[in-house]
């Protein structure tokens, strides 16, 4: 007679006893595949979209030398001043092409995804770590800023390590685990100044561990380790005070209709994911184990948004989608604890594929050549590379839209055996210590000056305005020293060349 057969024995057994050896092992590593998804959607087609007018002054700034970044950033961009410093290095060493331009972005992003993983997995488990990063992964505005010269990316990768380390050190406070989150303020600052305002959540955070535990050493650690943090921003802090006028006088006060339609679709790129993505972050509302976590988290999502929001109805206004996407992380988590709790289980990959094909279209269409700015200095660049000859001006349209920086546009686009003579600069804005020069007072002594036997006016526009933005002294001048005109349409441009 045969013995009878074990639970560990049968074949049903032994995979359930296979999935719980690697239960923990999926947990360690909860992080891990999110961290590459997010890094290789950041990469996906980083090339393809042109410079639009942020990245351009991302560029105006780091293609000077060291000792001429530092004295611009004394008179404007002085919050940017470190990112523009990490790029202007980034750049000298790996080239400047936009796919390398972007991919620091993207490696800050793919490390913001795998602390949204481990914070998911220290307060709501390994699920909600999986999911939470997954759907981080696929948000469609993850993927925008990590394909951006800018330093959003990093903010994100700050405020979620914060998040972490603040869970880890106040669990068991000691200087090796408060010093790490010290450096995560301090990044945060000193790469978005607005983005502190996570630390009123932390605040209460720590405040609602103190009422369960008292542990006094909350009470010391904590401040310390908050000033220790924050002395690294205190000199951009006086500096970007004085230049906040040209910083963020484009802003407007926002209304509740922007919050409603405007602000969530841009927080998340995706009007119908900013939905789902809300409606799941309320369910761990729903269930006692997740309540205390889910209230932490939420701190972190909703409280900085108000009260950028409410400091905006004053003089000065900074609600804007892309500064406050420093929370999207926290939302993720929320999101990812509520759907992974969901049954039966298999609900929660279905949820992670809608988000999935719900981002299809906006993760498609922020990757084509167009997505961010509707004139093509490139295919302009090509042209004067085309048709150049040594000796040759440029005149790029400045005028009211001179923030459009054409100039730079076409600096980035042109080799760099094309040296053109801009006619119309009386003094240039790296000896300015600037992002803009200074035009010229007499367009015709300029150009007289200059003796250029052909100019290339570049405009934004149409074909049948070759002349558009610029002055009346500006096209008189140039209509009569240079009858000959030959003017070129690319994409939302036109290209005009000038002949004696």
């Amino acid at each position: 007679m045969s013995e009878p057969t074990t639970e560990a024995q049968s074949p049903t057994g032994g995979v359930r006893a296979g999935l719980e050896r690697l239960g923990p092992l999926a947990g360690r590593l909860a992080w891990v595949v999110p961290t590459l998804l997010t890094l290789g959607i950041g990469v996906y087609h980083a090339g393809r979209p042109l410079l639009w007018m942020d990245e351009l002054a991302t560029w105006n700034a780091v293609n000077r030398s060291t000792g001429e970044l530092v004295r611009m950033l004394h008179h404007v961009d002085a919050v940017t001043g470190v990112y523009y410093l990490l790029i202007h290095e980034w750049a000298a060493l790996f080239g400047r092409s936009l796919a390398v331009l972007r991919l620091p972005s993207a490696l800050a992003m793919a490390g913001a995804a795998a602390f949204v993983a481990l914070t998911a997995r220290k307060l709501f488990g390994n699920r909600a770590a999986w999911t939470a990063g997954l759907l981080f992964a696929l948000i469609p505005s993850i993927s925008r800023y990590a394909q951006e010269v800018r330093g959003y990316a990093f903010v994100v990768l700050a405020v979620s390590a914060a998040t972490f380390l603040l869970l880890r050190a106040i669990e068991r406070p000691s200087v090796l685990r408060w010093l790490p989150y010290a450096v995560s303020l301090a990044v945060a600052g000193m790469f978005h100044m607005i983005s502190l305002v996570f630390l009123c959540s932390h605040v209460l955070i720590v405040a609602l561990r103190w009422w369960r535990s008292r542990d006094r050493r909350l009470l010391v650690g904590f401040p310390l380790t908050v000033v220790v943090g924050l002395l690294p921003v205190v000199p951009l802090v006086i500096l970007g005070q004085r230049q906040v006028g040209r910083q963020l006088g484009w802003l407007t006060k926002p209304n509740l209709p922007y919050i409603a339609d405007v602000f969530w679709r841009g927080l998340f790129a995706s009007g119908w994911i900013s939905l789902v993505v809300l409606a799941l972050a309320v369910l761990p509302l729903a269930w006692d184990r997740g309540r205390r976590p889910a209230l932490e988290v939420g701190l972190v999502a909703v409280l900085p948004i108000g009260l950028v929001w409410i400091v905006s109805q004053g003089h000065s206004h900074y609600f804007f989608d892309r500064y406050l996407l420093f929370t999207v992380p926290a939302w993720c988590v929320l999101a990812g604890a509520g759907l992974s709790r969901l049954r039966p289980r298999a609900v929660a990959p279905l949820g992670v594929v809608l988000v999935l094909l719900l981002g299809l279209h906006d993760q498609g269409a922020m990757r084509q050549p167009y997505a961010r700015t509707n004139w093509d200095a490139r295919s302009a660049a090509a042209v004067i590379a085309k048709g150049y000859q040594p000796g040759d001006g440029v005149a790029p349209v400045r005028g009211d839209i001179a923030y459009y920086q054409v100039n730079i546009a076409l600096d980035y686009y042109l080799p760099d055996s094309v040296k053109l003579k801009d006619v119309f600069v009386a003094r240039s804005a790296v000896a300015r210590g600037d992002l803009y020069s200074t035009p010229c007072a007499d367009p015709a002594a300029c150009l007289t000056a200059v003796d250029a036997p052909r100019v290339w006016v570049v405009t934004t526009g149409w074909s049948d305005r070759p002349f558009n933005g610029f002055t009346a002294a500006e096209v008189k001048a140039l209509t009569a020293a240079y009858p000959k005109q030959t003017s070129t349409p690319v994409p939302g441009m036109v290209v005009t060349l000038l002949e004696r």
